[in-house]
């Protein structure tokens, strides 16, 4: 599908497009950002043990860990 330059179409499709949207986004479902964002703040804390960004990643199980050194002599 080809990328849509919505500066180059003509003013009665760029409205249409808006419409489209628009009506795509009645029908979401809103919460208040506080209930949210509480929500995502106990996620994150309940799995934070499990995070290798929080945790670190174990030296045996590193795929990035360096296999030897290199001397230049």
């Amino acid at each position: 599908m080809p990328a849509l330059h919505v500066e180059e179409l003509p003013e009665t499709e760029k409205l249409r497009l808006e419409v489209e949207q628009l009506r795509k986004e009645v029908k979401l479902q809103r919460q208040r950002v506080s209930k949210c964002s509480e929500e995502i703040k106990n996620y994150i804390e309940e799995r934070s043990g499990e995070d290798p960004l929080v945790k670190g990643i174990p030296e045996d199980k590193n795929p990035f860990k360096e296999k030897g050194g290199c001397v230049i002599s």
